[in-house]
């Protein structure tokens, strides 16, 4: 079992959450300056959920594939939001 620094109070929970929102913010502005590649995938899609305006999507058996390199996992796990 893992635990995280908020759960195991080596910090507060409030601080875990600026935490979240500074690295939501950093990987937005990273990725839309920084990353200019593409990248498609393709699997097998094991489980899918709507909740809180997030989905949640499984998916097995799963194959990343860019211009020269082509990587398999077994298991790829996406979470997507509003971006508002």
């Amino acid at each position: 079992m893992t635990f995280t620094f908020s759960q195991s109070q080596q910090i507060t929970p409030q601080l875990a959450l600026q935490v979240l929102l500074q690295f939501d913010k950093a990987i937005n502005s990273a990725l839309a300056q920084r990353v200019r590649n593409r990248v498609n995938f393709r699997g097998s899609l094991n489980t899918y959920r709507f909740c809180d305006n997030v989905w949640t999507f499984v998916l097995n058996d799963v194959e990343f594939r860019e211009v020269t390199e082509l990587i398999k996992v077994d298991k790829v796990k996406i979470v997507a939001c509003d971006g508002k």
